[in-house]
């Protein structure tokens, strides 16, 4: 048997149809991606500032902003397994509604010691799982050829944690500690309301009837959940870290102000949010596997160069923008090969385990990176280290991956 040419092994179909009402549940379900990651990520911009005050290890900074990463990136193996049995239209006005105390903690009493910031923090994590419910929620909305793209502009939702960088310093300065917390709460209770009221399942969503146990079983058991998770771990990962660690990594290794720094980060965020849903729209035209061989490349040079912490002025600015880039492509594609290969009743638990390993690969790096900054006044061993991951990641792709969508488009063919 001929052996089909990458181009055939993911061109896409003719493109379909898609009504507005798809488009309206997708606007609504990244504006509530953007709002809880909002909440999700309050406590990384005051990272200089509760160590300032707290007296903080590196470490101790690092295990703060970590602990919401790890909580939310655990529990979307859950909640996206919740959603393919009760769908988006349940899940999201939960989850928002449940932030919302975590949030009030925060603002109101759990800032006053590294205890109390670690269980309040610990909590927060529940903003994280939102990323669980809006892609199955979405898929289903949308069809095939169309899911690249309608998942990556529902994954610029993201860019709630600009948000959260842009506001929460100049908040606490103006108007005291509880502020951002107090707005955040609010916005987050608007949005469960509306959520609850005009959120709607698309028509003919296959809901699963195995047991919870059961399913999430069935879904370690596909290739495409583990390969993907390995992916995402890097991509998704690698923007986590980033978005919770820089704003740490330019005050400590380039003396800038905190402002500064948090202003650098949420320029970070923003391309990397900007880059997810063209890395989805890539992926409906020329393949999830070339937009993520060319993404994780990009990942290694960009970790490569600011190993050496080069001037910030031009070459670590480059490489950092080149790094926001590439991982917010990376993250979309990888989501675009999900809807690709997952079958069509499990994607919300595959997105679970994927969106899981994803968070889980941005908890791992901050605390590497505090350790080792800790032991040797340099961050260029934690770089280097991105940069061999990156690499393994992309003979990955070009290998089992590549593999994986080859063998789908022959079973497509078959039948």
């Amino acid at each position: 048997m001929l052996q089909p040419s990458r181009k055939h092994t993911e061109a896409p179909p003719p493109v379909a149809s898609v009504p507005g009402r798809a488009w309206l549940m997708l606007a609504l379900a990244m504006l509530g991606f953007a709002v809880n990651f909002w909440a999700w990520a309050l406590l990384s911009p005051l990272g200089p500032r509760f160590k300032d005050s707290l007296h903080l290890t590196s470490f101790q900074q690092s295990l703060l902003v970590a602990v919401p990463v790890v909580v939310g990136s655990l529990g979307r193996i859950p909640v996206g397994a919740l959603t393919d049995r009760f769908g988006g239209r349940v899940m999201f006005p939960l989850v928002s509604a449940a932030t919302i105390v975590p949030v009030l903690y925060l603002g109101l009493a759990g800032h006053s010691s590294v205890a109390t910031l670690l269980v309040g923090g610990f909590f927060l994590g529940v903003g994280g799982t939102a990323f669980a419910v809006g892609v199955p929620f979405v898929s289903v909305w949308f069809p095939p050829e169309r899911r690249g793209l309608a998942i990556g502009i529902f994954g610029a939702g993201m860019g709630g944690t600009a948000i959260s960088a842009l506001t929460t310093v100049k908040l606490v300065d103006a108007y005291g500690v509880a502020s951002p917390f107090l707005i955040t709460a609010g916005v987050l209770a608007v949005y469960a309301v509306v959520a609850a009221l005009v959120l709607r399942d698309a028509p003919g969503r296959t809901v699963p009837t195995e047991p919870l146990t059961r399913r999430l079983a069935d879904t370690l058991k596909l290739g495409i959940t583990w390969q993907a998770s390995a992916l995402y771990a890097v991509a998704f990962g690698g923007y986590v870290a980033f978005s919770v660690y820089l704003p740490t990594y330019l005050k400590t290794g380039y003396a800038l102000p905190q402002a500064d720094a948090a202003n650098r980060m949420a320029g970070f965020v923003l391309l990397a949010v900007a880059m997810r849903p063209i890395g989805g729209w890539l992926s409906d035209r020329v393949g999830a596997v070339r937009v993520l061989t060319g993404a994780l490349a990009a990942v290694f040079a960009g970790a490569f160069v600011q190993a050496f912490t080069p001037p910030l002025a031009p070459m670590g600015t480059l490489a950092f923008l080149l790094l926001a880039a590439a991982l917010g492509a990376a993250s979309g594609a990888v989501f675009a090969l999900v809807a690709l290969l997952a079958p069509a009743n499990k994607v919300g638990s595959v997105t679970g385990v994927v969106g899981a390993a994803g968070g889980l690969g941005g908890f791992v790096p901050p605390l590497l990176m505090g350790s080792l900054y800790g032991a040797y006044g340099s961050y260029a061993f934690g770089l280097a280290l991105l940069a061999v991951v990156a690499a393994a990641a992309l003979a990955f792709t070009g290998t089992g991956v590549r593999h994986a969508v080859t063998r789908r488009f022959l079973a497509a063919q078959a039948h």
